[in-house]
């Protein structure tokens, strides 16, 4: 182990950076689909040795703003190399019309792991800034990437997928800790758990060397102990008269809105709505929520009296279909919304939610008129852009408790899932991930619904155009899920919601609380390398 360390303390050049992008791309494999967590055993503590040969020439070899820019370099490497290989599923949705988009394909899939790298090489550097010889320095790397990872999920809009603390969620009962600390806070647990081998190496004696990673399992048994004790063996309590049917077309996106198709597509929501899925079912009769997907239908549903009116006559009267859909709004209809609809046994829209957190560059372009002057266009190509809704507000159902409406990647963002003046009984995301085919994206996105499930102490009801459909209960768990790339209907009650977690009531302040013991370690750390130091030399003198 101190071979290996060492060897790598010293390497540079080239060497260096394809150790930490190697380091970066092969963490990767603790997150969905694969959720081999303990692969970041290995690549971990590869960027702790990393950081310790930025950082070995402390004092009059190499100023503070060296080693700060030395670390930044490496985690910005690791960082490329973890984003790219987590990330690649994005250049799918610039093949679906790969004549209009298909030259971006390469900048997209470079530039956007490039520039969420900057967050790791900010985390590295803050962590450099209090580094230590000892245990203090895996506190102060949880801390800072922690914090970067933090600032990644709310700055420039945020974009927090596949945070650290995701591969610490890779089974049930560790995902469970999400409860009391969030995803941030696996984050922070999952640094300093998976860093500890890199201590093996330190100079001093056995039992010294031995004492933190002993901790880190101690640790991660408590997590996963823990998270076993919290589920109950049997399956969440149900709400009551409650029967949903989630539909699921598995339409192919580069088809999705061709204008020869609508009647087809129409068609066969229809079809799979009313479908018999066993000799005791009757179809719809049954349903008291019919739910499709994001954008399920390629027209404006409230501008078409006669899909309406077709509806009506298939819904009983007292079932509700709840939708996504293209809305047109605003002064004179020009703007355009992505929104959710609820629609009555009588062909009625009662309730409508559009999207609040809009996708940069997918449903929108920043700076939008000079961009579309120059020729440029949103993947979506709606002319002008969607516009964002005001504010997240929960859904009125008839026979259900309010529900948190969430489009597409809505879900992904810890601490802005639901409206906390107005606590939902449930979850509700609708998305469509048929730009992403058979790749990592779909099964990260449901991995990121689960965690959101846990937090919040709410079961998610998730309905996919291609997959992956699922009912999740308020323990992340899978109740009903239909695989991706096919078409089906999910026919399921709804679990009932939990109290509100301690993560739920306290998750800012949790996290805080994290930041400000990791960082305090770090300076305890930092603070016994220069006493011993100055005893050092004294000693010497």
């Amino acid at each position: 182990m101190r071979a290996l360390a060492r060897w790598i303390i010293v390497q540079w050049g080239w060497r260096r950076w394809a150790i930490a992008f190697g380091a970066g791309a092969v963490s990767v494999l603790a997150l969905a689909p694969f959720h081999f967590g303990p692969v970041l055993w290995l690549t971990l503590p590869v960027l702790v040795w990393l950081l310790d040969g930025t950082g070995s020439g402390q004092g009059s070899r190499f100023a503070l703003a060296q080693r700060l820019a030395g670390a930044a370099a490496t985690g910005w490497v690791f960082g490329f190399g973890y984003f790219l290989a987590g990330l690649y599923w994005i250049g799918y949705a610039f093949l679906v019309e790969a004549d209009v988009f298909g030259w971006l394909l390469p900048f997209a899939v470079a530039l956007l792991p490039a520039g969420l790298a900057l967050f790791t090489a900010a985390g590295c550097a803050l962590a450099m800034a209090v580094w230590s010889s000892g245990p203090g320095r895996i506190f102060a790397l949880a801390s800072g990437l922690t914090l970067s990872e933090w600032l990644r999920g709310h700055l420039f809009t945020g974009f927090p997928w596949n945070p650290v603390g995701q591969g610490l969620a890779f089974i049930e009962p560790a995902m469970q800790g999400a409860a009391l600390v969030g995803v941030w806070g696996l984050t922070f647990l999952a640094v300093l758990i998976f860093c500890a081998p890199a201590l093996l190496a330190d100079d001093g004696g056995r039992a010294e060397r031995i004492l933190a990673p002993l901790a880190g399992l101690l640790a991660l048994a408590a997590l996963i102990g823990g998270g076993m004790w919290r589920m109950p063996p049997g399956p969440a309590e149900e709400i009551a008269h409650a029967r949903l049917r989630i539909v699921q077309p598995n339409i192919p996106q580069a088809l999705k809105w061709r204008s020869d198709n609508r009647s087809r597509i129409f068609a066969d929501y229809l079809q799979l709505s009313d479908a018999a899925t066993s000799p005791e079912t009757s179809g719809i009769a049954d349903v008291t929520h019919l739910i499709w997907p994001e954008s399920a239908l390629p027209f404006v549903l409230a501008e078409s009296g006669d899909a309406l009116a077709t509806i009506a006559a298939v819904l009983p009267d007292d079932t509700v279909l709840v939708t996504g859909a293209i809305r047109r709004g605003g002064p004179g209809g020009t703007q355009a919304f992505n929104s959710i609809h609820v629609v009555d046994g009588k062909g009625a829209i009662t309730a409508t939610y559009d999207k609040v957190h809009l996708v940069p560059f997918g449903e929108y372009l920043p700076f939008q008129h000079l961009l579309e002057r120059l020729g440029l266009q949103q993947l979506t190509q709606m002319q002008g852009g969607f516009e964002a809704g005001e504010r997240r507000e929960a859904l009125d159902l008839p026979g259900l408790p309010p529900a948190a409406p969430l489009i597409c990647y809505e879900i992904i963002f810890p601490d802005e899932v639901i409206d906390r003046d107005r606590r939902p009984g449930w979850m509700l995301n609708l998305t469509n991930d048929g730009w992403f085919g058979d790749s990592s994206g779909p099964r990260q996105h449901l991995h990121q619904a689960r965690l959101r499930a846990i937090e919040e102490g709410l079961p998610v009801v998730r309905a996919a155009n291609t997959g992956i459909s699922a009912v999740i209960d308020p323990y992340g768990r899978i109740v009903q899920s239909l695989p991706l790339n096919r078409a089906g209907v999910i026919d399921s009650g709804l679990p009932a919601a939990l109290p509100p977690t301690l993560y739920a009531r306290y998750g800012r302040a949790m996290v805080a609380a994290l930041l400000v013991f990791g960082f305090g370690a770090a300076f305890l750390g930092l603070a016994a390398d220069r006493r011993r130091g100055r005893a050092s030399l004294r000693r010497r003198r």
